[in-house]
């Protein structure tokens, strides 16, 4: 049962550890929120978190003691897929099928491309052990369970000296016995052992997605569980005594024991809580129609808040050079089928370095310059060309220092790099040069904006595009632009937006069940006993009543024959015949705006799973009004920017936020804020709402 993030402390921190950066945002009794910002620490996450969180403490001369909830979002999962430091894992699953994470959904997802590798599966082949047992697609058992194959294959784990098992049965989500008495042995035969069982994890039907899902969170569940407990004992030496919750991929909190048990919800935590403060923005703002983009120092993020509600999928794919979900794009990544916001994410922030491939194409990113050495305008020992050098040279950025001064800037080795390795390769000037890199950079961000809208059946064109992280706003123009849409909105504390999206951020917890029959087929009293069911799981592990929660209940449907499913709300209980109808009528529409055709053959829908999400109502005065306190601006000055070859180089005034009115401000400006910078280019203007955001028009 999960402490209930509720003390009697208004003060509540959080802190978002980025590729860069480690973002602190502290919520104050007033309702105002001061941030800090403070480089990352690769070689133990958890020290920038204890280093921002007491600096920023020290400097309002607050008593560490007084903070209630720590809040928090880490890269912990992701990393461990990305960068392949995961525990090493095992997979126990049917015999006969050992090699499903070979096969995958046996697609190229690069189909022009036929030196495409695929990523090796987290379970290396001589870690995957094969269990005589089988199940029908009902549940009934087929071939009764061998636990002397169980017994051999624990021998066989003792002496690979494994860290993890998954174990994945055919058909457990239809009858989890056989997994669960193969759980109860590991565990009581391999102490210390992570075991994940497909039956606890994801109870759907696909073989594939099933198995996937349970060998990631195997694969990331030892080193989450070692930063979380790390991180809760050093939050505790500071004096930070308060509960530590941490964000989901779904938007929602919990604490941090609960994640220990199910880590693969955090894989998308971070980019999560940037989407949960922007829903939470634009909610205030008047804005239902919304793209996020979220860029950092190490990636990109865009997500879709549609008619003021989140865009939620069940199904994720990390890695393979774009972490997305996608019905158009599949197979490059690690199949994730779990609950989360819809957000994809590209290897373009502001360490991404620029190199040329085999054809001298310019290229940008995915890996990236990170927080050590970094960028080599911050003469840590980086001397590659990354995105942050290029937008120095570009004047985008101050050429002395960012975070308030805490970060200096050499702009002479920026220079240097982009000079030695990119310049001197096209032979071209050096601003041309620079130039390159934003416009690949701005390419690549398109991806993840399309992945999320065009690849949906949405047009950009009717949304606002809401930038923040510390290099969105630098780019935030020149994306709109490119994909017609009208106006940008950078949101205040747009650099560490992500820390105040887990201030905003609800405690929330889902689970889902498989529920495979024809919509027509439907029993509504077995469908509610089974939604009951799922509500009773949910209460049980955010430990809260049922009138302390508000349900959101989504089933995932298709049309018989189709691969894969459109989650869709369903109805209240009780509104009978109406209660089916509307939600076929919801899953024609979808189809249609998704897909661009629908059928109106009523037999031809099916149901494949369903899933109950319960979320905390937060307690008066628990969310801030996003007021910041003051921090010393900047003076207004003057310095040449360079935007592309046709408009060229302008005497730009750099200003603070203060520096704008209500009434529009023609560009070029560049506004420079302690945790971030944004650019207005020619042709465009820039002003304050009623609410604190840059309102940013990009056209004349």
């Amino acid at each position: 049962m999960m402490a209930s993030g509720e003390t009697t402390s208004a003060l509540r921190i959080a802190a978002d550890i980025g590729g860069t950066f480690t973002d602190i945002a502290l919520m104050l009794a007033d309702g105002t929120v001061a941030i800090g910002k403070v480089p990352s620490t690769p070689d133990d996450y958890s020290r920038g978190v204890i280093d921002g969180a007491t600096a920023l403490l020290a400097e309002l001369a607050i008593d560490p003691a007084a903070i209630g909830d720590v809040l928090h979002g880490c890269t912990v999962a992701t990393n461990a897929i990305l960068e392949g430091k995961g525990a090493r894992t095992a997979l126990v699953t049917t015999r006969g099928f050992r090699d499903v994470l070979e096969f995958r959904r046996v697609r190229v997802p690069r189909l022009y491309d036929p030196l495409y590798v695929k990523p090796q599966p987290l379970a290396p082949r001589e870690l995957r052990f094969e269990v005589t047992e089988r199940l029908a697609a009902d549940g009934s058992v087929v071939v009764p369970l061998s636990e002397d194959d169980v017994l051999t294959a624990v021998d066989a784990l003792r002496r690979a000296d494994v860290q993890a098992v998954a174990v994945c049965f055919l058909h457990s989500y239809a009858n989890p016995a056989h997994e669960e008495r193969v759980g109860a042995i590991l565990r009581r035969e391999l102490p210390g052992v992570f075991i994940t069982l497909s039956c606890e994890v994801l109870p759907e039907i696909r073989e594939y997605e099933r198995t996937s899902t349970t060998v990631i969170n195997a694969y990331v569940g030892p080193p989450v569980a070692r930063y979380i407990r790390s991180l809760a004992a050093e939050l505790k030496g500071a004096g930070l005594t308060g509960p530590l919750l941490v964000m989901q991929s779904t938007g929602g909190i919990l604490s941090g024991e609960a994640v220990t048990r199910v880590p693969a919800r955090i894989v998308e935590c971070g980019p999560a809580a940037g989407v949960i403060g922007a829903a939470w923005q634009a909610a205030r703002s008047g804005h239902a129609n919304v793209i996020t983009l979220d860029m950092g120092g190490t990636t990109a993020k865009a997500a879709m808040i549609e008619n003021g509600n989140l865009v939620r999928t069940d199904e994720y794919e990390v890695g393979g050079g774009i972490s997305l979900s996608s019905r158009l794009v599949k197979g490059g990544g690690y199949a994730l089928k779990l609950p989360m916001i819809d957000i994809s994410e590209v290897g373009a922030g502001g360490g991404s370095i620029a190199w040329f491939d085999r054809g001298h194409a310019l290229k940008v990113g995915p890996a990236s310059a990170g927080a050590v050495p970094g960028p080599a305008c911050y003469a840590q020992g980086g001397e590659q060309a990354t995105v942050t050098d290029a937008n120095v040279v570009l004047g985008f950025i101050n050429p002395v220092a960012l975070a308030g001064g805490t970060v200096p800037i050499d702009a002479t080795r920026a220079r240097r790099a982009i000079q030695t390795h990119v310049a001197a390769p096209l032979a071209a000037p050096l601003r041309d040069a620079a130039w390159a890199v934003h416009v690949v950079a701005t390419a690549n961000m398109m991806r993840a904006v399309k992945a999320v809208s065009t690849y949906r059946g949405r047009d950009p064109r009717e949304c606002v595009l809401m930038a923040f992280g510390g290099n969105g706003g630098i780019f935030a123009v020149e994306l709109a632009r490119q994909l017609q849409i009208a106006k940008v909105l950078i949101p205040p504390a747009a650099g560490v937006f992500s820390a105040i999206g887990l201030g905003v951020a609800p405690v929330e917890f889902g689970q889902t069940r498989a529920y495979l029959r024809r919509l027509s087929a439907i029993d509504r009293d077995h469908l509610h006993g089974v939604l009951a069911a799922l509500d009773g799981e949910v209460r049980s592990m955010l430990g809260r009543r049922a009138d302390e929660l508000d349900m959101l209940h989504l089933a995932a449907i298709r049309y018989v024959g189709q691969a894969f499913e459109l989650l869709i709300p369903i109805g209240s209980a009780g509104s009978g015949r109406d209660e089916l109808d509307a939600l076929r009528d919801d899953f024609a529409r979808e189809h249609e705006r998704t897909y661009g055709h629908r059928s109106d053959n009523d037999a031809d829908v099916e149901v494949v799973a369903v899933q109950s999400i319960g979320t905390v109502r937060a307690a008066p005065g628990k969310r801030p009004a996003i007021s910041l306190r003051p921090r010393r601006g900047v003076a207004e000055s003057v310095r040449e920017c360079y935007f592309g070859p046709e408009a060229g180089v302008h005497a730009t005034p750099v200003i603070d936020r203060a520096g704008l009115s209500t009434t529009p401000r023609a560009g070029p400006l560049v506004i420079e804020e302690y945790e971030g910078t944004s650019v207005v280019p020619p042709g465009a203007s820039a002003m304050l709402d009623g609410h604190g955001n840059i309102v940013i028009g990009t056209v004349e």
